[in-house]
């Protein structure tokens, strides 16, 4: 595994992270955001989780299943976690929706588990992970 404390503190210069979330324009501003768009650009596949959280195990499981050797950021284990949770709220929106899992492909905020199971399901998660970089099948 990478060491993500590097690559959590290097500075971005890459194109901005996409996301299918609402997010707030001031997130994008915050320094926070940027080393989570960085980390995301910077790798095919990022998942941010929570240790002992049932959901992000459900996802990690599945990515490690298809073949995919994802970057993992448990944020109760980084000294940065509380900061890069708020972000990851603000990316999910006000719906409800959990902001973790996180997962990050190509650079794009995919979602969570809703959108991820639900690309797995429909057939578009493997094209999405193949176009990525992070399959060779």
């Amino acid at each position: 595994m990478l060491n993500i404390m590097q690559e959590m503190n290097q500075s971005a210069d890459h194109t901005p992270m996409e996301s299918t979330g609402e997010g707030s324009e001031a997130a994008k501003t915050d320094p926070t955001y940027e080393r989570i768009r960085h980390l995301a650009a910077g790798n095919a596949v990022v998942v941010f989780t929570v240790s002992g959280c049932c959901m992000c195990h459900v996802v990690k499981q599945l990515l490690f299943g298809l073949g995919v050797g994802p970057t993992v950021v448990e944020l109760d284990r980084h000294k940065a976690g509380g900061k890069i949770h708020d972000v990851l709220r603000q990316l999910a929106g006000d719906e409800g929706r959990q902001a973790v899992p996180a997962v990050f492909v190509a650079g794009k905020f995919l979602g969570g588990i809703e959108n991820v199971m639900a690309c797995h399901i429909n057939g578009t998660l493997v094209p999405l992970l193949k176009d990525a970089g992070a399959l060779w099948l």
